[in-house]
């Protein structure tokens, strides 16, 4: 990436509020229309919540997050091979009361496909509606997998003809670390889109950590168009007035911010409330699980567990294993015992000797995505002013990029109508 020093800036350039997925895309898109652009970041860096650090030999992602190889506009901005990504393994494993449970794709290898016979996981009636819902979701078109009703994911579960059961056994569990919500409770045309990106894709780490993402595309960025340190206390008519008072003129302007500072930025938009995920990093003297496999907890002590030096050994020193743990919400006092006790026994092994490392309390993890559920938002707020992130859209890289792309098209758009003047 190129930072930019601090200078006067351009009247015509559009201003880019935040270096996050939404904004990059944003930028990268009028950069590539030929509209001058400068992106001003908070920050000492760039990718938002999306951000890695190092810690004694560490590779700490900022909150659990994976990549999906599904994810259209993550293979055409991304050279994914340069990433070097990193597969978990199809499926995942669920500590369920009569032991480890496997539940895989069948269409991806036969390994642990025991499990999905009738009886040891779920039924055969359970199974054969997974079936149909997988073969809908995966194999037809999307304006089928969009379109219909909305209702939320648990109504449509049962609609489907998934028990209870099966529900409280998988689907609670597995989705609860994706929604960030343990109700499912979430828009059932969102759950459909992420069912299909999984039956299609691959969920992986970039070996660099998430936080190689945002790096890559801001390395597509010209030198002088990136500001970091340089938090926006508010829009003016004629651009932005930076946290230290200075002006920074500019004729359009896109807030690429989380859902919070947008509305704060932007009086009178809808902010959607948000979902709080904790995510603990424990170093183990070895992996205590030896595949890079996703396990979750039919007890729902936790979200989601992993071993993530087995997924991508880069995340940790030669010779130690780093875990992953996830939980809903803020950190509360006493947390660790109960959860090393519920690790022992999910992984089967003594924690006392485990380091934690750090811990990770993201409090705009996610929009809340309640029926009824839009898939994606105009970007426009009032004349010359935009928004765009992952609550202009759906909660996934995904839809921030796609919410950037689409704040881009509509200020081309407008400039070449003539109702901004830009560029």
């Amino acid at each position: 990436m190129h930072p930019c020093p601090s200078s006067p800036g351009n009247p015509r350039e559009v201003l880019v509020v935040g270096a996050g997925l939404a904004g990059l895309a944003c930028a990268l898109d009028l950069r590539a229309a030929g509209v001058p652009v400068r992106i001003l970041e908070a920050g000492d860096a760039v990718g938002g919540r999306m951000r890695s650090d190092m810690a004694d030999g560490f590779r700490l992602d900022r909150g659990f997050q994976v990549c999906n190889t599904s994810y259209p506009q993550l293979r055409r901005r991304l050279d994914l091979r340069a990433l070097g990504l990193r597969p978990f393994t199809p499926g995942a494993l669920i500590r369920t009361d009569a032991g480890m449970r496997r539940f895989s794709d069948p269409t991806r290898g036969l390994r642990g496909c025991a499990d999905l016979l009738p009886g040891r996981m779920a039924s055969g009636c359970d199974l054969a509606a997974v079936a149909r819902l997988a073969v809908r979701d995966m194999a037809g078109p999307m304006r089928v997998v969009k379109g219909g009703g909305d209702r939320t994911t648990r109504a449509e579960l049962a609609e489907a003809g998934i028990s209870e059961e099966f529900v409280e056994t998988f689907f609670r569990p597995f989705l609860s670390g994706v929604f960030l919500e343990d109700g499912l409770e979430t828009s059932s045309r969102f759950f459909h889109l992420v069912w299909r990106s999984m039956l299609r894709g691959t969920l992986c780490l970039p070996e660099e950590g998430v936080g190689a993402v945002p790096a890559q595309l801001a390395d597509g960025l010209p030198s002088g168009t990136l500001r970091l340190g340089a938090p926006v206390a508010r829009l003016t008519e004629d651009g932005v007035t930076l946290a230290d008072g200075t002006e920074v003129p500019g004729a359009v302007v896109v807030v690429a911010t989380g859902a919070a500072d947008a509305g704060r930025l932007l009086p009178g938009l809808p902010v959607p409330p948000s979902r709080t995920v904790t995510t603990h990093y424990h170093a183990a003297p070895a992996s205590p699980l030896r595949e890079p496999t996703l396990v979750i907890d039919a007890r729902r002590r936790f979200l989601n567990t992993c071993v993530l030096s087995e997924v991508a050994p880069a995340y940790a020193p030669d010779g130690r294993a780093l875990i992953s743990t996830s939980v809903l919400g803020e950190c509360p006092t006493g947390w660790e015992p109960p959860l090393r006790s519920a690790l022992a026994d999910v992984y089967g092994t003594d924690t006392s000797d485990w380091e934690h490392v750090a811990s990770y309390t993201v409090r705009d993890a996610l929009p809340a995505m309640p029926p009824p559920q839009p898939l994606t938002r105009t970007c426009r707020f009032t004349k010359g002013r935009y928004v765009c992130g992952d609550h202009r859209a759906t909660g996934s890289v995904q839809g921030a990029l796609a919410s950037g792309t689409r704040a881009a098209r509509e200020v081309v758009a407008d400039i070449a109508r003539g109702t901004v003047d830009a560029g």
